[in-house]
């Protein structure tokens, strides 16, 4: 079982930044697949970004509305996953999710809101 705890999300004006923290519980977090995923208001959930286990190597991969302005990272000895968001526009306004994959297991976190807006 593994529990996900977001953190960082908050109100920021057009074109600023905030970072998202994913706190993750047990031991075997480096064997974990993680991404970040992110539900506007009458829409469907989406993938934002993601970071492959550390024994795959730690790639990653992103939606394109957020290529060049967000990046995923993970610090395996924190058992945290960040999401570094850059040049946030009102379009990016949503609850965001972290996620964390291994074979058939996943789980969520609770969510965190995010608003763009002047």
């Amino acid at each position: 079982q593994v529990q996900l705890v977001e953190s960082g999300g908050g109100l920021v004006q057009p074109g600023g930044s905030l970072r998202l923290s994913c706190a993750a519980s047990g031991s075997i977090f480096w064997f974990y697949a993680m991404g970040w995923y992110r539900q506007a208001p009458g829409k469907q959930r989406e993938l934002v970004a993601a970071i492959s286990s550390v024994n795959s190597g730690g790639r990653t991969n992103y939606a394109d509305s957020v290529k060049g302005r967000f990046t995923i990272s993970r610090d395996n000895a924190k058992n945290t996953v960040y999401l570094q968001m850059n040049s946030l526009k009102p379009e990016d306004t949503a609850v965001y999710y972290c996620n964390a994959k291994l074979g058939s297991q996943d789980y969520w976190g609770q969510g965190t809101q995010v608003t763009v807006s002047s």
